[in-house]
């Protein structure tokens, strides 16, 4: 973060006025530089980078707010104070419109000044430190454009950091939902190969007798319906990166196609015996595990150690649950973004009901209920437990509100127990439904004189 400010340019064509002001500064702590004009003034920023210039508005020659100008255009984040005389506020607010920070009118105490430079010198300070702030938490919490603040993101977003400057092929392993495609883009667009194309490549949704024409390419009249010569992904993708997603599900002879490809850097295409020289980057991803695969027989080995020279491995999304308010925030603000309304806050109920979920779909599934939150909030500025999916508002009822299921050593008062489960309950089914009682009820499967009932022997509920 910053230094506290204390280069200061004085121009002031007054010389007692100048010299005195000079003076005062320096015994606050200032290094202060002189100028008796605005050339003079120029000349010195043009040697210096100042943290601070203190204009008087009228000057022989070239005037305050062209000083003003220069600093702010030679040093955007320079603070320039303006000293004007009472008939002249005018021009020193169209001044501050140009870059400076603040004016006071002559003539002046000096304590009038120094509370301008304060001033100044913490709007400063506060830009800086939120700048500082956000580039601490792009840094911290993501990696282009992946989010998260849990030790094993951040220790994911320094392996990515590495590997992303290396030419070595990746595989990347997770559960669906991960982000396997969101982490080999985000490598893609941090290496030497960005300003190239990035070719990705789902294997699992090509059937198996044209992968192999998808992959290489094929000439005309290779099989029936080749009606013309047709570049594959590898071509498609040379100089920059091929990302072949659920490579577990290739057959074994186009394993070995793609093996030598890796090995050679070249192949040829389907129906042709000319062969190709490519430059390329793979990345495979798979939610498989290809290591037991290939203790099966249902993957090759040497192509298994090809793909895997460096491994990342994705957890999943109930493993870092602390991510979760991050990604809430993330995917609220990008859909929020997109229908232009200002970005939704969540409620703690409904947050509650998120950090509780399983997320079998990970990532993904998280991003789609926040859309549809978004979607179904109508007008309103937050999100409610009634906006998420109802798997999640069900998987939230039945998760975490049963108090102290591990038993205690000592025993339990079973009734007392069971009372607050049930109290528990009925609450949540009252939230959900806004107090409606019989929609309450409804939700419980139960008759609505049942629920009154236990509304009135639950004290304390009804």
């Amino acid at each position: 973060m910053p230094d506290t400010p204390k280069h200061l340019l004085l121009v002031e064509d007054e010389a007692p006025l100048r010299t005195a002001v000079a003076e005062r500064l320096a015994d606050h702590g200032y290094e202060v530089v002189q100028a008796d004009s605005g050339e003079a003034a120029l000349e010195a920023l043009a040697e210096f980078a100042f943290d601070i210039v203190v204009t008087d508005l009228r000057l022989p020659g070239i005037d305050g707010t062209s000083v003003i100008e220069a600093a702010v255009e030679r040093y955007p984040e320079i603070i320039g104070i303006v000293m004007t005389g009472y008939g002249t506020v005018r021009d020193a607010v169209e001044v501050i419109k140009r870059g400076a920070a603040d004016f006071v009118t002559k003539p002046f105490q000096f304590d009038e000044l120094r509370l301008a430079l304060d001033g100044a010198i913490e709007q400063r300070r506060l830009k800086s430190e939120n700048a500082w702030l956000r580039e601490q938490l792009q840094q911290r919490y993501s990696f282009e454009g992946i989010v998260g603040r849990s030790r094993v993101m951040r220790d994911l977003f320094q392996t990515l950091e590495t590997v992303a400057r290396t030419a070595s092929t990746i595989l990347v392993s997770g559960e669906t939902g991960t982000g396997k495609e969101v982490v080999a883009r985000a490598i893609h667009h941090a290496s030497p190969r960005r300003g190239q194309r990035f070719v990705a490549l789902n294997c699992s949704a090509i059937p198996e007798n044209l992968l192999e024409a998808e992959i290489f390419g094929h000439v005309r009249g290779a099989f029936t319906g080749a009606i013309g010569t047709r570049q594959g992904r590898l071509e498609q993708a040379h100089r920059g990166t091929l990302f072949l997603d659920e490579v577990g599900t290739m057959s074994m002879p186009l394993q070995v196609k793609l093996l030598r490809v890796l090995q050679e850097r070249e192949f040829e295409r389907v129906g042709d015996n000319q062969t190709i020289k490519v430059d390329v980057r793979v990345i495979a991803a798979t939610n498989a595990d290809l290591g037991r695969m290939v203790a099966d027989g249902s993957f090759r080995e040497d192509l298994y150690y090809r793909l895997n020279v460096i491994p990342v491995t994705l957890p999943p999304l109930r493993d870092r649950r602390e991510d979760i308010p991050l990604l809430v925030q993330h995917f609220l603000q990008k859909f929020c973004n997109e229908v232009g309304r200002p970005v939704m806050t969540v409620s703690q109920a409904a947050m509650r009901s998120l950090m509780t979920n399983a997320w079998p779909g990970n990532v993904r599934q998280l991003e789609n209920a926040m859309e549809r939150a978004v979607a179904l909030s109508g007008s309103r500025t937050q999100i409610e437990i009634g906006d998420l999916p109802p798997d999640i508002q069900q998987a939230s009822d039945a998760g975490d509100w049963i108090p102290g299921l591990a038993l205690p050593d000592d025993g339990l008062d079973f009734d007392a127990f069971i009372s607050r489960v049930e109290h528990e309950v009925i609450r949540r089914a009252l939230e959900r439904t806004g107090g409606n009682k019989a929609a309450a009820a409804s939700v419980l499967n139960l008759k609505r004189t049942t629920l009154v009932e236990k509304l009135k022997r639950l004290e304390g509920l009804a």
